[in-house]
């Protein structure tokens, strides 16, 4: 398993991750499994969130449940939880009273003392970068939250935080997979006229600003076609892609969800990939991917299947 750098901390982690979000209706077997093959397959970051789950701090309640970490145990994982997602309303919220709420919460589900990292759940358009700092100031200097980061935020949305906030931010959750790549589009299509491609969004060069920032990009629904709209891999609808993938696969000898997670890991900005299944088979498959070594050649080549315009 490749590692990578979290943001600027020092810290090496491994570029797949395991994510939870899925995982309140298995069995404690199930669960232990799951996180064994990633374990197993270097796979020792989890990631959580506190609306993950049919109630609050659902997936992070079944994780410790099933678990039982000792102290050790716990101090060879890297857990990483989210807050800021009011599902039945606000909807979102940045304030100081939910961030730290919601940090308690999870800490009490988990288990634990303390979160490795903790991310802002999307953006909150009603945002008080001082109330932000203020929470943050708070989990830090009571040990509580070891590094801090985003999801799903726009440079412009960064630098604002970065006006009251003086934790570093380590890490932004993005969206990422072969088939839905603006992220990396954009700039592979700048200032080509007439091409949906080239419009920068958002504020545009979020990839290129996490990497002039050491802010370690994490890929979030690595296998989705676009916004939840399915998987691709082995879709009817991606033909050409799939002939791509699987060609691939036989040529290095690995399942085709490890050339999906390959293509994001070959990315010099070096990424981590965000795993949502709950099959350990997927799992240690996905895992192969982690640095498997790609051409040029052969990641241009997904890119153009997926659709995309390579001048």
């Amino acid at each position: 398993m490749r590692t990578v750098p979290l943001g600027p901390t020092g810290r090496q982690v491994p570029n797949v991750v395991l994510g939870l979000m899925r995982i309140q209706q298995l069995d404690d077997d199930a669960v232990r499994e799951l996180v064994r093959t990633g374990r197993d397959a270097g796979i020792d970051f989890v990631d959580h969130a506190d609306v993950y789950g049919d109630d609050l701090h659902g997936c992070e309640r079944r994780f410790a449940e099933a678990m039982q970490l000792t102290p050790s145990e716990r101090e060879r994982l890297t857990i990483q939880s989210k807050a800021g997602i009011v599902r039945e309303g606000p909807y979102f919220d940045f304030s100081y009273e939910h961030l730290v709420e919601s940090v308690e919460g999870s800490l009490t589900a988990l288990g634990t003392d303390y979160l490795d990292v903790l991310l802002l759940h999307r953006p909150d358009a009603l945002v008080e970068p001082d109330e932000v700092a203020r929470a943050f100031d708070e989990l830090e200097s009571s040990g509580k939250v070891r590094s801090f980061g985003v999801s799903n935020h726009t440079p412009g949305q960064i630098e604002l935080l970065k006006r009251s906030v003086r934790q570093p931010i380590v890490a932004n959750q993005l969206q990422l997979s072969i088939t839905h790549a603006p992220i990396v589009a954009q700039g592979v299509a700048a200032n080509m006229a007439g091409e949906d491609q080239s419009l920068t969004l958002d504020g545009g060069g979020i990839l290129d600003y996490c990497r002039l920032h050491d802010i370690t990009v994490q890929a979030w629904s690595p296998f989705q076609a676009g916004f939840f709209t399915g998987v691709f891999l082995g879709s009817d609808d991606y033909p050409e892609l799939n002939a791509v993938i699987d060609r691939l696969a036989a040529k290095y000898d690995v399942p085709p969800i490890a050339i999906a997670v390959a293509w994001i890991t070959r990315h010099p900005a070096g990424m981590q990939v965000v795993l949502g299944t709950t099959t350990p088979e997927r799992v240690a498959g996905a895992a192969q991917g982690s640095d498997l070594p790609l051409t040029r050649a052969e990641w241009y080549e997904l890119f153009r299947a997926a659709g995309y315009r390579v001048p």
